[in-house]
């Protein structure tokens, strides 16, 4: 499809013009009625029994694994030989009880193969990331082009391939369909073309990919069907389809959505900080207001989405993307800030030695990409101070019992860089221990949360 043919119709789209879109005080507008047929129930949509993963990382993994354990044929891609040998022999961990389960199922142990190179299948679902190029912040397509080259020998008439990886507006149409129309298949005729992009949130990825509803963009209306048939054996949510693009733009506005709002809490909280007022508490009566919930401030944004997504914006459209830049710019620099209080305890003391707790990028998870509490420290550590960092969910970093780290280290200052359920409770425990050690202990995440 070239930028001057028409959009596919919509049948689940965004409010129409006379569904209350004009609303200045924040109320939301009527979503699109829902789907409620079984695509596979179609006689027209051809059954989905092979399914080939590109990317059994974050995302790819888990939905293999449901995929195999409702009778699918799975096999998962991934240019890392060992994971492929963890997935393989069943030994590999998952920070999700039920996402171990699985992976130990008869049903998954005979329907799932992990391998280095793909293979002939109904659907190839790419689950590669996206990831920014630095300084500059544009998107780099590396993976998902170099997905698209491993399966371009085994697709064929008939197949759907369908993008679950973030990507920026476009992409299906200006990178995706001129692979595919380079490899002699056009999309929308010989094979169907859809974006379906994730919607999960790690630590709770199992329930996440069965419960929460699917937004799925397709080239044409049996693109979309299709798509939605690979999703059917165990999707719980309802289905909502569109066109490749609003796909792709959904998935952005959700993510900057969220992370626009989190700046302005952050920027509340920097506000408050320069007045000497607890802002923690001023948010919570503001949040009085029946129309008014303010977020909470903190240490920065993390994980695989809010960092990144709304750069994908900026890129297509940097003239109106204003507002969306300067709260990522805020959000960035939240690390710096939490990092200048940290430096402002330690400076009295004389070669002090400093653990941190706390190395995700959020509680319960062992998530650590672009973790505030990770770039803390290293800005700690980079003035020169000797910094020791734990978190009891990161396997590298993990430990046992707090008592055993705070005998071992003798440290002079403890900060929590992350509120773990188990770490504050265990420095609750042992704050009479403080005391006694003449130890100061700094939370982040607690009362006001960049305040420690």
């Amino acid at each position: 499809m070239t930028s001057s043919e028409p959009r596919p119709e919509r049948t689940r789209s965004a409010r129409s013009a006379d569904s209350g879109s004009g609303g200045s005080d924040g109320d939301r507008g009527n979503r699109g009625d829902r789907d409620t047929r079984n695509a596979c129930d179609d006689p027209a949509i051809e059954p989905i029994e092979d399914v080939v993963v590109v990317g059994t990382g974050f995302v790819g993994l888990p939905l293999a694994l449901l995929l195999a354990n409702n009778g699918k044929r799975v096999v998962g891609v991934d240019i890392d030989g060992g994971l492929v040998r963890e997935i393989n022999d069943g030994t590999l961990n998952l920070d999700e009880d039920e996402l171990q389960a699985l992976l130990a199922t008869d049903a998954v142990e005979r329907n799932l193969e992990a391998r280095t190179e793909p293979t002939d299948g109904d659907a190839f679902v790419i689950s590669v990331p996206t990831p920014l190029t630095e300084p500059n912040k544009s998107p780099d397509l590396s993976a998902l082009e170099a997905a698209l080259e491993s399966i371009r020998p085994y697709l064929e008439p008939g197949d759907i391939v369908n993008v679950e990886s973030t990507v920026p507006p476009l992409t299906c149409e200006e990178t995706v369909v001129p692979f595919l129309e380079d490899a002699g298949l056009e999309p929308g005729e010989d094979i169907q073309l859809a974006h379906s992009p994730e919607r999960i949130l790690p630590g709770n990825v199992f329930d996440e990919l069965v419960t929460n509803d699917r937004i799925i963009g397709g080239i044409d209306e049996r693109s979309r069907r299709r798509a939605a048939a690979i999703y059917e054996p165990f999707l719980e949510g309802d289905v909502y389809y569109t066109d490749l693009l609003s796909a792709e733009l959904c998935k952005l506005m959700e993510n900057t959505y969220r992370d626009v709002n989190v700046a302005l809490a952050n920027e509340f909280a920097l506000i408050g900080e320069e007045l000497d007022v607890a802002m923690s508490e001023v948010i919570d009566l503001a949040n009085n207001h029946p129309r008014v919930d303010i977020l909470r401030p903190g240490i920065g944004v993390g994980g695989h989405c809010l960092p990144i997504d709304p750069w994908f914006l900026n890129e297509v459209d940097p003239e109106h993307t204003n507002l969306i830049t300067t709260a990522r710019r805020i959000n960035d620099k939240m690390p710096a800030v939490a990092a200048r209080k940290i430096r402002r305890a330690l400076a009295p003391l004389a070669d002090p030695t400093v653990v941190a707790l706390g190395a995700a990028y959020k509680p319960g998870v062992d998530d650590r990409r672009n973790s505030p509490a990770t770039q803390i420290v290293t800005d700690v550590r980079e003035d020169g101070y000797r910094v020791r960092h734990y978190d009891r969910h990161v396997d590298a970093l993990a430990y046992d019992e707090l008592r055993s780290v705070l005998e071992r280290e003798s440290p002079d200052v403890v900060v929590q860089l992350v509120p773990h359920e188990e770490t504050v409770a265990a420095l609750e425990e042992h704050r009479s221990w403080f005391d006694d050690a003449g130890v100061e202990l700094l939370q982040f995440g607690v009362e006001n949360p960049i305040e420690p």
